[in-house]
């Protein structure tokens, strides 16, 4: 393992085996990947797509099948302690004893994980996370979007290096969501290496340095996220005109165009072949005149949907939480 990587698997296999007329399911199919330290991480996967069993292989919660995951320079069959206490996993679901105050949880977490009570950072921890108000109140007071903080700060009590962030902004508005934003680049920022799954595209791209997406239990892309936003080289011209058109140009008819409507109209360009300036050169041939002009770049959605289709036939891994025999 490099000094550079946080977590490294190579070969990462797991195969849930079945039972009775349930037929065995390979859920990770000999990953390879390597996160770097002090990077915020993104991976991105359907439902089912083996994201949860990574995450829980590293947690220790799930055995793999085969291969070696190494987290923070630990092998985890080797030093399984080390490696867990390396990490922090804040998971989707909200498991929180609703009759602890957060202050009471924080040392009850720290007490599991061996911190002993004069280095104990409780009330630092929710100060982080914008909790120091609510520290004495019972957590069954809280709002949903405070309970997704102290779950956060309760992964943090052990200070890992790593966090790990499944799905955080599950099922918040987005006012909440721009917040838990704003509290995961100020981790960052501080020297903790994030790696967040989530289904929101946006957040993956506004968040994110480098981007891994599993599908059916196999690494399909590890890119950096400006390297995987140019795989499609596609953009749209939206033509604003002033006078109606009937029909498009013979002038233009080269183009891969459509009318949106008799006063709209949209040019497919592949950027790599055609240029802006060869566009709306020809547009002004036509004898066209443009009202208004905008364009609709490539974004993680098209990426992911590209890499993420499925094929007719193609079978579904089951959902992560699918039992090993």
């Amino acid at each position: 393992m490099t000094q550079e990587a946080a977590i490294e698997v190579t070969g990462l296999k797991k195969l849930y085996r079945g039972s009775g007329k349930t037929a065995p399911v390979l859920a990770l199919d000999s990953i390879d990947l390597t996160i770097p330290r002090g990077s915020i991480f993104g991976l991105l996967g359907p439902n089912g797509a083996g994201k949860s069993t990574f995450i829980n292989i590293l947690a220790g919660l799930v055995r793999k099948t085969a291969g070696s995951a190494e987290i923070w320079g630990f092998d985890l069959d080797k030093y399984p302690r080390n490696a867990r206490n390396s990490i922090g996993v804040v998971p989707q679901e909200l498991f929180i004893d609703p009759f602890f105050t957060p202050f009471e949880t924080l040392e009850m977490q720290a007490g599991l994980y061996g911190v002993p009570k004069r280095a104990r950072r409780s009330r630092e921890i929710l100060r982080m996370v914008q909790l120091e108000d609510k520290a004495d109140a019972y957590s069954r007071t809280l709002s949903g979007g405070m309970k997704r903080r102290l779950l956060v700060a309760k992964a943090m009590v052990h200070s890992p290096p790593i966090l790990i962030l499944d799905e955080p902004t599950a099922g918040v508005d987005v006012e909440l969501r721009q917040q838990l934003w704003e509290n995961i680049r100020k981790l960052h920022a501080a020297g903790t290496t994030i790696v967040l799954t989530t289904h929101y595209l946006e957040e993956a791209e506004n968040l994110c340095e480098t981007i891994a997406i599993i599908n059916h239990g196999q690494l399909v892309a590890c890119e950096p996220t400006e390297v995987l936003l140019a795989r499609i080289d596609e953009k749209e011209m939206i033509f604003d005109l002033a006078e109606p058109l009937d029909e498009v140009p013979a002038g233009l008819k080269g183009y891969n165009l459509h009318l949106e409507r008799p006063d709209r109209m949209v040019i497919q360009v592949n950027r790599s072949t055609t240029t802006v300036g060869e566009i709306l050169e020809s547009v002004h041939q036509a004898g066209l005149t443009i009202r208004d002009l905008s364009t609709s770049e490539t974004d993680l959605e098209d990426v992911f949907l590209q890499l993420t289709r499925p094929s007719s036939g193609e079978d579904q891994v089951p959902s992560d939480d699918q039992v090993d025999d």
